[in-house]
């Protein structure tokens, strides 16, 4: 930010504490951080021999119970430490899939079993998913035995493999059977019009998360059992029940069951009736919120010595049976996660259950990814339609109203980029296997003369990267100031800003963002004006105020790196809101903060009252975020002669040798304060989605 403004003519009266922070998304599972920028697992070192250069969607991790360690297997990531190969034929498909080695498996077309009903017997690591909507599997499925662990199955059909008797004993044909498995994660699938069930999960399958499926037209739909002993744990959200007569799903002891943002249907009319929904048999424990039960019988059912806690639930049409009682768990003991709106539930899974034509890291619950209508490709070595990021961008039509991908080749592209106010919804996508092989890269600071003599650039007008049109995406890059404060001490203005924001509804997923001071801008258009960003899966670097602004912004599941200053110093500020009165601030969640500095010589943030505007109300809140030892037992400060204290400066369960216990110095968010909002709530009526 400029030269710190002028000391303030007089100090603001001291407010109450006002508290905005959402509930956080699923952890990212397999996450592994490391020094300097840190390591998460995708950017680790990948075989040279790949058959298919590997998808950054390769890297999505389960949520829910498939993400929990346990059973010596840390979260469900499938073959992301593989190779990635696209397959055609049935007998290329059990060929990877049974191998020993972890493959990320891409099914390109048709698939028919040969002979129906064959289910092909999945080895440990792997991952197995549609390319687009292309990837089916017909007449057959999938078996996961005992042992067998950290599967991903995503983004496909299988179908019929129905062999004409509806109630068929005699054709065991399921899409997807587990028997003594752990750590499945079954995601955005079409599974229907099979001979037995559409999944099995039996014989102490455990650790497993089904999530965003579209079940119909189907008998035995989905069953948990068959054990006498009460060890599994499922996680059961967003899936579309439809047409589907029994085992919506059947659970049969579980010891922990959540079932959430589920819909089913049952359409009248129609050649299936379902006979019931969620059912709880044996000593089944389950929680069962926000869902929606729509013409159902018996949407509800327990036995006398099942657990079944209810909470949100819509019921529409419904007759029979609707039980609950007993006590069962808390599922955010075990897992973070979020919750839709029951209301909402119906629309959201008819849009985004099953296979998609691009499949991302989803940013929110209710996540599902588009098709760009068009894509623009640079790279360096002229083998694209431009060689520079911001030639791309000047080829995007003015006022465009539909999505532009700008697909960047690995590289450094030297240059200062900027998305002007009439070019919206625009994506930068960085094509290498790893966010640090695409580099954009400028090294201008705040006191650098402009070449034209007009002044110099500003704290503003220093950004490698500023975007200032609404709907803005980028993912699988580096955003980079390398400005040299060591070699320009002369220089009066040492802020040197990677990427700027003045824009609504900013998308920063699996990026890098890194420089000394003044890092991350995170603005609005004007004072008045709403600018929400959401950085997910990411890693920010910096010193001092290194993520700063007004805009209203959600840091999720990311590294935040403590760096140095340029003469070796260990001190500074990781956040400075400039945040306007009723509006939220910055939001720190499920993220570490960490960097090879002293101990004790970092706050997490101070107040900026951008030129002295005391009606300003910055806020900063860190929650459920790990803090290594560089920070502040007391980890917030004054500035420019306004407290700290009459702002909104929280913490709420952090973790690690940087945490600490609520004390005049530390404000902690108490549990009803924390859990009055969710990232609906912060972010409003905008669903971050992949685009």
């Amino acid at each position: 930010m400029e030269a710190k403004q002028q000391k303030a003519r007089h100090r603001r009266r001291k407010v109450g504490l006002s508290i905005g922070i959402p509930v956080a998304v699923a952890a990212a599972a397999g996450m592994a951080y490391g020094t300097d920028l840190g390591v998460f697992g995708e950017d680790a070192q990948r075989s040279a021999s790949a058959a298919t250069a590997t998808p950054a969607w390769a890297d999505d991790v389960a949520d829910g119970f498939a993400s929990v360690n346990s059973q010596g297997q840390n979260g469900t990531y499938g073959g992301r430490d593989g190779k990635t190969v696209t397959v055609k034929t049935l007998a290329d498909l059990e060929k990877y899939a049974t191998a020993k080695e972890p493959y990320v498996i891409v099914v390109a077309g048709t698939i028919n079993m040969d002979p129906k009903g064959k289910e092909i017997k999945v080895a440990s690591d792997k991952t197995i998913v549609g390319a687009g909507t292309s990837g089916q599997i017909v007449g057959g499925g999938f078996f996961l035995g005992q042992g067998v662990h950290n599967v991903i199955i995503r983004n496909l059909t299988i179908r019929d493999s129905y062999a004409g008797e509806w109630n068929d004993k005699d054709h065991d044909f399921d899409a997807i059977q587990m028997d003594g498995a752990h750590h499945v994660w079954i995601d955005h699938n079409d599974l229907r019009h099979m001979a037995d069930g559409l999944i099995d999960s039996r014989k102490d399958t455990t650790n497993v998360t089904v999530s965003w499926n579209k079940l119909s037209d189907n008998n035995k739909t989905f069953g948990i059992g068959w054990t006498e002993n009460t060890t599994a744990d499922l996680t059961i959200h967003h899936n579309w029940f439809r047409e589907t007569e029994q085992r919506n799903p059947s659970t049969d002891n579980v010891a922990h069951a959540h079932l959430y943002n589920n819909y089913l249907q049952d359409v009248p009319n129609t050649d299936i009736t379902t006979s019931y929904g969620n059912y709880a048999r044996g000593k089944t424990k389950m929680v069962l919120e926000n869902s929606v039960f729509e013409g159902l019988k018996n949407p509800v059912t327990k036995d006398s010595t099942a657990a079944v806690v209810q909470r949100g639930n819509v019921f529409t049409g419904t007759s029979g049976r609707n039980e609950s009682g007993g006590t069962a768990f808390d599922p955010k003991s075990f897992y973070k996660y979020t919750l839709d709106k029951a209301a909402d539930v119906p629309a959201l899974l008819k849009s985004g259950a099953g296979p998609r034509t691009s499949i991302g890291t989803t940013a929110s619950a209710n996540t599902k990814a588009s098709t760009a209508d068009t894509t623009l490709t640079v790279a360096k070595d002229g083998s694209g339609q431009y060689k520079s990021v911001q030639a791309a961008v000047n080829a995007v039509p003015a006022n465009n109203t539909s999505r532009v991908v700008i697909s960047i080749k690995p590289g450094t592209y030297r240059e200062l980029v900027k998305v002007p106010r009439d070019k919206p919804h625009v994506t930068f996508q960085g094509t290498g296997a790893s966010r640090k092989d695409t580099v954009i890269v400028f090294n201008n600071a705040a006191g650098t003369p402009k070449p034209d003599g007009s002044g110099n650039y500003g704290t503003s007008g220093s950004a490698t990267v500023a975007v200032e049109a609404d709907d803005f995406q980028a993912r699988n890059l580096t955003i980079s100031n390398d400005f040299d404060e060591a070699k320009n001490q002369s220089l009066n203005g040492h802020q040197a800003v990677a990427l700027r924001t003045a824009a609504d509804k900013i998308f920063l997923d699996g990026v890098i963002v890194t420089g000394d001071q003044d890092t991350l801008l995170l603005d609005t258009q004007s004072k008045d004006k709403l600018g929400r960003v959401y950085v997910n899966n990411s890693y920010v670097t910096g010193n001092v105020d290194f993520i700063f602004g007004r805009a209203t912004a959600v840091i999720n599941k990311s590294v935040i790196t403590l760096k140095k200053r340029w003469n070796g110093d260990s001190a500074g500020y990781v956040t400075a809101p400039s945040t306007a009165a009723n509006r939220k601030g910055i939001l720190i969640a499920n993220s570490t903060v960490n960097g090879d500095v002293s101990a004790s010589s970092f706050h997490l943030g101070r107040p900026w009252h951008a030129g002295g505007d005391a009606a300003l109300d910055p806020q900063t809140t860190v929650r459920n975020t790990s803090l290594s030892s560089a920070i502040k037992s007391a980890p917030w400060t004054d500035m420019s002669g306004f407290s700290w204290k009459d702002d909104r400066f929280a913490e709420y369960k952090n973790t690690g040798p940087g945490s600490g216990s609520a004390s005049g110095d530390r404000p902690q968010l108490s549990d009803a304060q924390a859990a009055d909002q969710e990232i609906g709530d912060w972010l409003g009526d905008w669903k971050p989605s992949a685009s």
